[in-house]
């Protein structure tokens, strides 16, 4: 029995990494019967069968996962923002930063298109926040080889609203990287009707990077933020101040003697970063509310 990284699932098939191999495996009838599906991203355990064949024997255990898309095991979520067209909304990349840090993956902001609008006001509300935000620009080539460093030996994926460039940084990372998603895009028959699934690459400077359906957003709706009053601890530079709360159990929104909204006031927590957690923190209170009608 062998061990490697599931890098491609399709039609059945789980294609696992190991060393130089790329080995086609079929997943073990047991996993079915568990209800537990491999992902891409997975570390398991493998016996080959033959040349070009093998099969899952298990899964190792996972440091996160997601469903949508599935993949498991991130290191880095990089959340690219812009402030030139399209203008990202703060909400946006607080909703994202907030689920990578519930899931125990690192968020890390990339604020792109340097070259049209200077991003440093904007990346500075997440270096303070305790974040690692970098200038971008995949027509300078600002910030590139910073990024390089970060995600040399991590598991990454990016996400992003439309047209901030995420293309343009992938290709900015490694040249092949574009051909090789094109070429095997083709291979693969992807098109506009066709389903979009996770797959695995390599860079040259050591990074695997999770090809996400069209690198988009996460789907937030499916994420594991359930709980409202989870919620404060999804944002880290509310830490300092969630025990000084003059009341236990203080949801971070309007309560009197409440530390965090002190901090706010006080300028040592981004107001942006504070009206973010309002909003998803109503969303998901709406969420429990309607689930207890239902039940």
């Amino acid at each position: 029995m062998a061990q490697g990284r599931i890098y491609k699932a399709l039609s059945g098939f789980y294609y696992v990494k190991d060393g130089d191999k790329l080995i086609p495996c079929r997943a073990r009838g047991k996993f079915k019967h568990e209800g537990v599906s491999p992902l891409v991203g997975d570390m398991v355990e493998y016996t080959e069968l033959g040349v070009d064949s093998g099969v899952v024997d298990s899964i190792l255990p996972r440091k996160n996962s997601f469903s949508r898309p599935p993949v498991a095991n991130l290191d880095v979520l990089v959340v690219i923002a812009s402030r030139a067209i399209p203008v990202t909304d703060p909400f946006l990349v607080d909703k994202m930063t907030a689920i990578a840090e519930h899931n125990g993956v690192e968020p890390i902001i990339l604020v792109n298109k340097s070259d049209l609008i200077i991003g440093s006001s904007f990346a500075r509300i997440y270096r303070n926040a305790g974040f690692t935000a970098i200038e971008t620009s995949a027509e300078t080539g600002e910030g590139i080889d910073e990024l390089k460093d970060i995600l040399r030996g991590k598991l990454c994926a990016f996400t992003g609203n439309s047209g901030v460039g995420k293309s343009s940084l992938l290709n900015a990372l490694d040249e092949s990287f574009s051909l090789a998603v094109s070429d095997v895009s083709l291979k693969l028959g992807r098109g506009k009707h066709t389903t979009r699934h996770v797959e695995l690459f390599d860079t040259k400077d050591g990074a695997v990077i999770a090809d996400t359906p069209g690198f988009s957003s996460f789907d937030t709706e499916s994420a594991e933020l359930k709980k409202a009053e989870d919620l404060q601890y999804a944002f880290r530079d509310f830490a300092p101040y969630i025990e000084d709360c003059r009341f236990i159990g203080c949801s971070h929104v309007k309560e009197q003697g409440c530390a965090v909204i002190g901090a706010v006031r006080e300028g040592k927590i981004e107001k942006t970063r504070h009206e973010s957690y309002v909003r998803l923190y109503e969303k998901l209170k709406e969420n429990k509310e309607w689930e207890m009608k239902k039940s």
